[in-house]
């Protein structure tokens, strides 16, 4: 396995060590602690883990490229990679309140159809990788659960200082930047792989 690929295989290790610091327990007094850590500390912690997840993102493409050590196995586990950890970080923040349900259905569908439109390409033979929409959206996305996961160390830092509704609707602001932008790289892989959709199913 070459380096992109570890770096991708890292980013999918670091998804559940970033949802121990940041999934709040059941609510019962043995818990009390933990979740008061995770609402500050543990936070920090998830965002700065989040972080280096997504940094890899940027270097495995980065060098795969400039190397020329891109291989199918990494553009089959790149676009998974990143639908990890955008999604289980996203499911947290619905869990707490922060984001509406909708978001992550919306992100969730696109997922689903992109990978559609994969599975359909690898049985005529094609491994269709990412676009630079669709890198866009996941930047957007990173951009946006970044902030969100800072969000409660900034509001207790800075309390007294300045509205938090003001830093709040910044916030939601990027998130709905990172929305439009799903959509936009979904529709855009529909129509760029339209061909595949309207092959006979004999064709190869």
């Amino acid at each position: 396995m070459n380096l992109p690929n570890r770096l991708t295989l890292l980013r999918i290790i670091l998804i559940p060590l970033i949802l121990v610091f940041l999934v709040p327990m059941p609510d019962s007094s043995f818990w009390d602690n933990w979740n008061g850590f995770i609402q500050n500390s543990g936070r920090l912690i998830a965002f700065f883990l989040f972080a280096i997840a997504s940094i890899t993102d940027l270097l495995d493409g980065h060098i795969a490229r400039k190397r020329n050590l891109v291989t199918n196995l990494g553009k089959f586990l790149d676009p998974i990679a990143d639908k990890l950890l955008v999604i289980s970080v996203m499911l947290v923040l619905i869990q707490t309140g922060r984001i509406h349900s909708l978001v992550v259905i919306i992100v969730i569908i696109r997922e689903f159809v992109i990978t559609g439109i994969r599975l359909i390409g690898a049985e005529k033979g094609q491994v269709i990788a990412a676009g630079w929409l669709g890198k866009a959206k996941t930047v957007s996305q990173i951009i946006a659960l970044l902030l969100l996961l800072i969000e409660p160390v900034i509001l207790s830092i800075s309390e007294g200082y300045f509205e938090p509704r003001i830093l709040i609707a910044v916030n939601n602001s990027f998130l709905m930047i990172a929305v439009v932008m799903t959509l936009l790289s979904g529709m855009q892989y529909l129509y760029h792989h339209r061909s595949l959709l309207n092959q006979p199913e004999h064709d190869t």
